[in-house]
């Protein structure tokens, strides 16, 4: 890899890095701490929130039409990701320890933590874990294909893709065969460290 990529990759780290540290600081102004995993609030604003909570019968009343009916058929996704869900707890735990790819952490890709905020109603407590879950499924989809591709196919597309997952900067260049044999191995070796 180029110096100039290696230092650009830096650079977007430390970037990253400061993105979180400030995130870190956003968070701390909203005063919650985490205790034995779970969240708790000063009593003060615990009570601030439990009043902006809106009731069942007001929140379905004030909701679209629209959005009431398209309910049902976004939540006939459920068993969709349920099923990738479990696809992938068996894919990694049987493929992955045979070509030596470090298991992916299922719990950091799966948050459940929004069910504990007072100021939701039942119904967006259940909206925020649904989508929790989906997006939770397609991260932990996303790693377990990186780090599958990173140890099969780590050559980068010749067309430019509008995302990539963090260790696709670290793949070979389209066409240049001599750096891809010459570093298959060390790059498959790799497939376990982070990007």
């Amino acid at each position: 890899m180029t110096t100039v990529i290696e230092n650009l990759l830096e650079r977007m780290r430390v970037l990253e890095e400061e993105l979180q540290s400030e995130l870190e600081k956003k968070r701390k102004e909203i005063a919650f701490t985490i205790a034995r995993k779970r969240i708790e609030f000063p009593l003060e604003l615990l009570n601030r929130q439990h009043l902006d909570r809106v009731g069942l019968w007001k929140y379905l009343r004030e909701s679209r039409l629209a959005c009431v009916l398209t309910a049902p058929f976004i939540y006939a996704g459920f068993p969709v990701f349920a099923l990738l869900d479990l696809f992938l707890v068996m894919y990694t735990r049987i493929c992955f320890p045979v070509y030596g790819i470090a298991p992916v952490k299922r719990s950091d890709y799966l948050v459940f933590d929004r069910s504990e905020l007072p100021y939701l109603n039942a119904i967006e407590k259940f909206n925020c874990f649904y989508c929790s879950y989906g997006n939770g499924v397609a991260a932990y989809l996303r790693e377990a294909a990186a780090r599958t591709e990173q140890y099969w196919c780590p050559i980068k597309h010749a067309r430019r893709l509008l995302d990539v997952h963090g260790r696709y900067a670290l793949f070979h260049e389209f066409g240049d065969s001599q750096a891809y044999r010459a570093g298959l191995e060390k790059l498959a070796r790799q497939h376990s460290t982070p990007p």
